[in-house]
């Protein structure tokens, strides 16, 4: 009769150890699924109801955020790009992810590991090592991402003076600038100067172009350089591009100011436009490449063979024709080759690149690449839109991608660059203003007073006014039209038909 107790003795042992490791692995997936319920049912009761009704308080402010980001896009994206929201979030999910971990090993330790077999001991303890490793891992990484968003959006967007609408609108003056590989400050030879004026309520968006070479232009009366230029910017070789060069030259004009050559640039747009700058953003063209290369390329109609560099140069070649996606430096190449063709043509396509990185790259784009995006962007970008303002300018983002962007550019065949018709420059303006609005009728914009200026050259004759004219369809040095007629894509009432 001994060996049949001592066989049931072994089997009720056996039925025992077994319970208990199937007790310990379900207080561990109780942790990972409800945090707390483990420590309430078998452990300390207070940490356990701490931890659930904090679990409880967080899903409820998760779903609450989810709700309103649902309802009121604005004002989640208001919230999200709010460093100090970031920073509250970031050091939140570090607590959760150290918490959550605590109290994995706390049901570990409830389940009495050492009453169990070693078998069953290594294998929760290997349960409960990964179940740690997965949640902090997450959130961690989570935490690491918002950190690196604080850390992109203020070194980026670094203004400290917030401006509101003019007029209902914002005018963010978008300049290009060649970059010495550190050796000074880049940006200082300003390659491409384009406003964007975004409706401050629907996002519906004017590209206004300025053209490098322009001169004779006066500057706002009171201003810096209309002291020093009374009669317009009229020296030899001063042309629109050189006034950054300029105000580096004479900084002592410009005390007070962070960046004299930003302020210089500024006063002459406003001088030409009659539009009050809002805000500026300055673009390092050898940064742009890594942000094409960070959101996986950008898909680009390339309408005629584009040169590469210049003839004599080691990687000398052109971009083969077609719809094709393109790669940083193509994208880059593509918006600034002047080599076979003009700054006017050159001008078209760099719309052509802004209109398709605003459809192409999507708040997935975004999130799937953000590491990437965030060191592309913190090397490419400076502006002085507070950090303050980052959610109203990505709603307004958000809001043009779905609308037509209409374009105006100041350049031949409506305005002689040499000696430009300043009162036609702000009707031409207006009117591509209105029609982006929707108006019927152009209304002349109230121009701001600007010092005297030769004025008297005017626009070239038989022009037709922007929008009114068919598109042509001759395609010069990548850019449907040619410097006769002018080119489509800069004088457009749909800027992405015009690519």
């Amino acid at each position: 009769m001994s060996e049949p107790v001592a066989s049931t003795r072994t089997s009720c042992a056996e039925r025992a150890a077994r319970v208990r490791y199937r007790r310990a692995v379900a207080l561990l997936v109780m942790t990972l699924v409800l945090p707390g319920s483990a420590q309430l049912v078998a452990g300390n009761a207070r940490v356990g109801r701490i931890a659930l009704r904090t679990w409880a308080g967080l899903l409820l402010l998760a779903a609450g955020t989810l709700v309103t980001s649902v309802l009121d896009h604005e004002r989640a994206i208001r919230t999200f790009a709010d460093p100090s929201v970031l920073e509250m979030l970031r050091l939140g999910l570090m607590a959760l992810a150290v918490a959550w971990a605590a109290l994995l090993v706390d049901a570990w330790r409830i389940g009495q590991p050492l009453s169990l077999s070693i078998s069953h001991r290594r294998m929760l303890l290997g349960v409960n090592g990964g179940m740690c490793l997965v949640v902090a891992g997450v959130l961690l990484f989570g935490s690491h991402t918002v950190g690196v968003m604080r850390s992109t959006v203020l070194a980026t967007f670094a203004g400290n003076e917030v401006v509101g609408a003019h007029d209902g609108r914002f005018n963010v003056l978008l300049i290009g600038g060649d970059s010495d590989g550190g050796k000074t400050r880049w940006g200082l030879r300003t390659d491409s100067m384009t406003i964007a004026s975004i409706d401050a309520r629907t996002g519906k968006t004017v590209l206004v172009g300025l053209p490098r070479n322009m001169s004779n232009f006066p500057f706002l009366k009171g201003s810096v350089l209309a002291k020093q230029f009374p009669h317009g910017y009229d020296c030899d070789g001063c042309y629109l591009n050189s006034l950054s060069t300029w105000a580096g030259d004479h900084p002592q004009l410009f005390a007070g100011y962070d960046d004299p050559g930003i302020e210089a640039t500024i006063e002459g747009i406003e001088g030409i436009t009659g539009l009050d700058i809002n805000y500026w953003a300055m673009v390092n063209l050898s940064g742009f490449q890594g942000l094409v290369d960070a959101v996986g390329g950008v898909t680009l109609n390339v309408r005629e063979a584009i040169p590469v560099g210049i003839p004599g140069d080691k990687f000398y070649t052109h971009l083969k024709p077609g719809v094709r996606k393109l790669n940083g430096w193509e994208t880059l190449w593509y918006a600034r080759a002047r080599h076979d063709s003009d700054d006017y043509s050159r001008m078209a396509r760099q719309k052509c690149v802004m209109s398709a990185m605003l459809a192409q790259v999507s708040p997935q784009t975004v999130l799937a690449h953000f590491d990437q995006i965030a060191k592309a962007g913190s090397a490419m970008v400076s502006t002085s839109i507070p950090a303050s303002e980052v959610g109203t300018f990505v709603n307004l983002a958000l809001k043009a991608k779905s609308q037509k962007i209409v374009s105006v550019s100041l350049v031949p065949p409506a305005i002689v660059t040499a000696h430009p018709d300043i009162p036609k420059v702000r009707q031409m303006i207006a009117t591509a203003i209105d029609r982006a609005e929707g108006k019927r009728t152009a209304k002349a914009a109230a121009p701001k007073k600007a010092s005297s200026a030769p004025a008297s050259g005017g626009s070239a004759s038989g022009g037709p006014s922007a929008g009114q004219r068919p598109q042509p369809q001759v395609v010069t040095g990548g850019s449907i039209g040619s410097l006769k007629t002018g080119y489509a894509a800069n004088q457009s009432d749909d800027l992405a038909s015009a690519c």
